[in-house]
């Protein structure tokens, strides 16, 4: 433990002394032993081709209560008894464009039953790029990794990948689809943004580097992704093929360099982006995922990888729209030609059956050679013995109430998200705000803008906002309970818009929170490559506030950055780089003075702040609600 990563809370030191002693085993770090090398060669030997190419594919299992008979989990049954399948991914349901979290021990029930009916034992992995929170309800909540580049500490991503390691080892997952290796230099990419940790690709490499020496440490298996580089794109590769137009000078300088880092640092495994990189590969319809020249001659000659390589999700626009023919059609000459290509596993292709059916009969057709299966399997089995599923395939149910959502873990989270808030303009120095007076019963009979004195505007996607937006207007609640608070989203902000604007007028202060955060598939304003900007008409609602109020507003971007750019005449900007609920604690505990400001950008807004940018503003006074009050 490095105590330097909590800060100057002397308290939150109590919580962790507290807790010595009561956790669970850790798992041991990431290593292949002589016994482990044994077993995955004799099991190679033991395994039917059909065995071998289902170690090759890994599907979805989705996390939820699941009786053993119930159509869901007899069909993951069948995946495992037909198709053999080397694991599963990991992931939670959606509805009505929300994500349906689930808890991490229903997820370590799930592990535990499939990994009792599979022959072999199986991987679990997840994309827990903010860590167990991305997809279960009570583990500890870090933020985005931009957050990271913005605190500007590697120590505090050394400790991001130790707790992560630890929660996902508790709950039956070995593998983490992360860190993002990417350089998110182009404020227009609509897919990377926060979940990069910056611009600057030698801070990206030293952060990617410091996360998976302490997730390997703790056991938990790491992947660099999305190589060769999804940074500089302005397309979401889930919808269509996003293009980079780098040169191999400008890869070497920049995309690559994280790259380097993590493969210096052990990473276990490199997921290949379906990114279109004309440098490299000069056929615009075979995409990195795909492409010799990226994952051998780049990746396994060029930089040197070993070890495992990946496809990215196959059931991606990017990728499906460069095949044709039926479902199973498509997933077979995606599964194929990444194999070919150099790739050891393929993950989550359209169509199981067609994925499967597709690589066996290339074999058979001579297409691949058996040889060729027998590397990618024996890189897969190795990397199995290496966490130590060879011997040991369950997780024990009672070590998760210990290891998820230990106290000094969710303390470390709450300090990055502090020490990542980043004030990168304040004209008129209203930061520190002041919680307004409560109204007199004179002031009551008026409006209620006049009343509280202070306005909030949450501007999100959805009509009530996040997690973290309705975090923070609780937070924002118990110091300023008479605050007037609006949502604001697409299908409302031109109903809402009048009232509003005359609320913002009789107000002593604004807080316009603009949430906005890289997600699947998501478009705005008629972008069909994506988008994580904000709908139009919130956006010039954005503008109108600003223009009618901006000398006393105070815009906070809670997730990407690049908001204010968009927004003229903006005179003070916070950037939080995520929109969690710490996140919201932090924004709410900076914006009154309770923690200092220390952030950094770690990018370039255009129009407004060069990289490095971030105005100091110590703490005037004690955190509402801190430990121990």
């Amino acid at each position: 433990m490095n105590w330097r990563c909590l800060g100057t809370r002397p308290l939150l030191a109590l919580v962790l002394l507290c807790a010595i002693g009561t956790s669970a085993a850790a798992p041991a770090p990431v290593h292949l032993d002589r016994s482990g090398e044994k077993w995955a060669a004799s099991t190679l030997r033991k395994m039917t081709l059909e065995e071998k190419i289902g170690q090759m594919i890994m599907v979805w299992a989705h996390v939820q209560f699941l009786n053993v008979d119930s159509p869901e989990y007899l069909q993951m049954q069948e995946e495992m008894r037909t198709y053999h399948v080397g694991g599963f991914g990991i992931t939670i349901a959606g509805e009505g464009g929300m994500l349906v979290k689930s808890q991490p021990l229903e997820a370590a029930q799930l592990t535990n039953e499939l990994q009792k009916d599979s022959k072999y034992p199986l991987f679990f992995a997840a994309d827990f790029e903010r860590g167990l929170s991305m997809r279960l309800s009570g583990a500890t909540d870090f933020p985005a990794a931009m957050a990271f580049g913005a605190a500007g500490d590697k120590e505090l991503a050394r400790e991001f990948g130790r707790i992560s390691a630890r929660e996902s080892r508790a709950i039956g997952i070995q593998w983490n689809w992360f860190p993002v290796a990417d350089v998110n230099s182009n404020p227009a990419n609509p897919i990377i943004n926060t979940r990069s940790f910056g611009a600057d690709p030698v801070t990206v490499g030293e952060l990617v580097a410091a996360y998976i020496a302490g997730a390997r440490g703790a056991g938990l298996l790491t992947t660099a992704k999305h190589f060769p580089g999804h940074g500089d794109t302005d397309t979401d590769s889930h919808l269509g093929l996003a293009r980079t137009t780098a040169s191999v000078d400008r890869l070497n300088s920049m995309e690559l360099v994280p790259f380097r880092a993590a493969i210096a640092a052990g990473v276990d495994s490199v997921m290949i982006g379906h990114i279109s990189v004309p440098s490299i590969e000069p056929d615009p319809n075979r995409p990195a995922s795909i492409s010799s020249l990226v994952v051998t001659d780049l990746l396994k000659k060029q930089l040197g990888f070993h070890g495992l390589v990946v496809t990215d999700a196959l059931d991606m626009g990017a990728l499906t729209r460069v095949f044709s023919g039926s479902d199973a059609e498509i997933s077979g000459a995606e599964a194929v030609e990444a194999i070919r290509a150099g790739n050891d596993m393929v993950l989550i292709p359209g169509d199981l059956g067609g994925a499967y059916n597709g690589l066996l009969g290339a074999v058979k057709q001579g297409k691949l050679t058996q040889e060729r299966i027998d590397q990618s399997v024996l890189k897969i089995l190795r990397m199995k013995a290496s966490v130590g599923l060879n011997r040991n395939r369950f997780v024990d149910l009672a070590a998760v109430t210990h290891e998820v959502a230990r106290p000094e873990s969710q303390a470390i989270a709450q300090n990055i998200a502090d020490r990542a808030v980043t004030l990168v303009a304040d004209k008129n120095k209203l930061i520190p705000l002041t919680a307004p007076t409560p109204p007199t019963t004179q002031l009551a009979s008026k409006s209620t803008s006049q009343a509280s004195g202070l306005v909030a505007v949450i501007f999100s996607d959805t009509a009530r906002g996040s997690e973290g937006g309705r975090a923070f207007v609780s937070e924002l609640r118990r110091r300023a309970p008479n605050a007037t608070v609006f949502y604001v989203d697409g299908s409302n902000s031109a109903a809402v818009s009048q009232n509003l604007l005359t609320a913002v007028n009789g107000a002593a202060r604004v807080i316009a929170v603009a949430e906005s955060v890289p997600s699947p598939r998501r478009t705005t304003q008629g972008h069909a490559s994506g988008s994580v900007g904000m709908d139009m008409g919130p956006a010039q609602l954005l503008q109108n506030i600003i223009d009618r109020a901006g000398d006393h507003t105070v815009v906070a971007a809670f997730g990407n950055p690049y908001i204010g750019s968009g927004i003229a005449g903006v005179q003070t900007y916070v950037c939080t780089f995520s929109n969690t609920s710490v996140s919201a604690s932090s924004l709410a505990a900076a914006l009154f003075g309770e923690i200092p400001i220390h952030g950094h950008l770690p990018v370039a807004i255009p129009g407004m702040a060069n990289l490095g940018v971030g105005l100091d503003r110590d703490s005037v006074t004690a955190r509402l609600g801190a430990l121990g009050n």
